[in-house]
């Protein structure tokens, strides 16, 4: 199951494919950000954060260094560039028998880098909640 969840996961990843992704996640997914206090409940509020992680982070210099697995989770270390400061971060993902994501942490470095996600991921979500 692992590596039927993780290649579905890299096909959301690469096409930012919304449709596929929310297919992919649970209804009762759970999101947990590095810059948001609490975990984010419910397949919606994930896919809108996992949207706007992609539109912010997934540029030409984002990729994947590395994965570790477990029993229905993985770890996937990625590295990116967003305005000349280097993030290196993790996506945990956690899933159910089903192959469905139940939960989504994800957690970065450094400290300079987590406060420009904080800026421009902000600025993408309101973005999103005023063209719904």
């Amino acid at each position: 199951m692992t590596h039927d969840v993780m290649h579905l996961w890299h096909e959301v990843v690469e096409a930012r494919d919304e449709a596929k992704l929310r297919d992919l996640l649970d209804p009762e997914a759970v999101f947990e950000s590095p810059v948001v206090h609490t975990p984010q409940v419910g397949r919606d509020i994930t896919a809108k954060y996992l949207m706007a992680a992609f539109s912010t982070l997934n540029n030409d210099s984002f990729h994947y260094l590395g994965r570790w697995d477990g029993e229905n989770s993985a770890v996937l270390e990625f590295a990116t560039e967003i305005d000349g400061i280097k993030i290196n971060g993790v996506d945990m993902i956690w899933w159910n028998d089903a192959g469905k994501i139940t939960r989504f942490k994800v957690m970065v470095r450094p400290l300079k880098a987590i406060n420009l996600l904080h800026q421009k991921m902000g600025a993408m979500l309101m973005a999103m909640s005023g063209a719904s």
